[in-house]
Parts: C-alpha cells; structure tokens; sequence
C-alpha cells in the first residue's frame, strides 16, 4: 500500500469532496481517499503508487484542478 497527498484547488463545500473523492476513487487500485476542503488537501491510499498525471485527470473530471 502507498499513501500520497496532494493539493486540489477551488473546493469549497462537502458536494466538492465528494465530487473529487468519487473521480479519484475510481482510478485503478485505489483504496480510500480522504479529501479535506478546508486545507485543500487530498490523500490517496492505493495498491501501488498511481502518477500525479492520473490523479490530475480525475481531479479536472470532478471540476478542479490539482496544484503542482
């Protein structure tokens, strides 16, 4: 198992964690994905280490973007 955290800007309310955990929840080998909206932050635990560009996409699907 491997745990990332990551940085999403533009979340705002409940209905924006759940957009985003929905999208990165469905990439391959996800486990659980816990997004704080206050801090911006969202944490990824997966199988095997996913690539920040498949983690951007799932993000910019829910309507927001990842920050570098």
């Amino acid at each position: 198992m491997t745990e990332a955290t990551y940085t999403v800007e533009g979340m705002t309310c409940g209905h924006c964690a759940t957009s985003v955990r929905e999208e990165v929840s469905e990439l391959d080998g996800v486990r659980q994905v816990d997004v704080d909206v206050e801090s911006g932050r969202v944490t990824v635990t997966s199988d095997t280490p996913l690539t920040t560009d498949a983690v951007a996409a799932a993000v910019t699907e829910a309507g927001y973007r990842l920050v570098a």
